[in-house]
């Protein structure tokens, strides 16, 4: 019976170990003053594919090379922006195999 409790509080502080490094990564900006109306987060990522899909359905053979390196600028910028606004949690292999082990002690 001893050994079983070890087991289970040892497989908390692994799953703990793991899991809370993984929720601490989060990126804090400050706001960005604007006068304009707030825009939805949904809208807002709607606006950026749309120039994103502008952009490569540009005829580029026409622009200059100052021009072809600020559309890569801006396609950067959009893809990141866009990423920001996403917010997954990542586990890792080790996390899940732990969470499961857990899972079948527990149930």
């Amino acid at each position: 019976m001893r050994t079983n409790q070890i087991f289970r509080v040892t497989a908390v502080a692994i799953l703990l170990a793991v899991s809370i490094p993984a929720l601490s990564n989060t990126k804090t900006t400050a706001p960005i003053a604007t006068t304009t109306a707030p825009i939805t987060e949904d809208a807002r990522a709607h606006q950026l594919m749309q120039r994103l899909e502008e952009i490569k359905t540009m005829d580029k053979s026409t622009l200059t090379r100052e021009d072809k390196k600020a559309l890569r600028k801006e396609v950067k910028a959009i893809r990141k922006d866009m990423q920001e606004h996403h917010h997954y949690v990542y586990i890792s292999i080790g996390a899940a195999i732990i969470i499961i082990l857990l899972l079948i002690l527990i149930l």
